[in-house]
């Protein structure tokens, strides 16, 4: 299984990404470069996840990102 919040850290160099309250998104932390940069790192390890069609609610969380891995799997 992916481990999304390490990948999260290693794109946004910020122990905010450990905390399941930070919304990733508000806090800036997940800006459109870091989705670009979190979508390739998913794809280089096997998950392909279709951008036009993600809620952009999920997101905001470490949780809603393994929410989205699981539904792509």
């Amino acid at each position: 299984m992916t481990d999304i919040r390490k990948i999260l850290y290693e794109i946004c160099e910020d122990e905010r990404v450990f905390d399941e309250e930070t919304d990733l998104i508000e806090s800036g932390l997940l800006d459109s470069y870091a989705v670009i940069e979190l979508f390739c790192r998913l794809e280089d390890e096997g998950t392909e996840l279709q951008i036009t069609q993600i809620d952009r609610e999920l997101l905001r969380t470490a949780n809603g990102i393994e929410e989205l891995i699981a539904k792509a799997k």
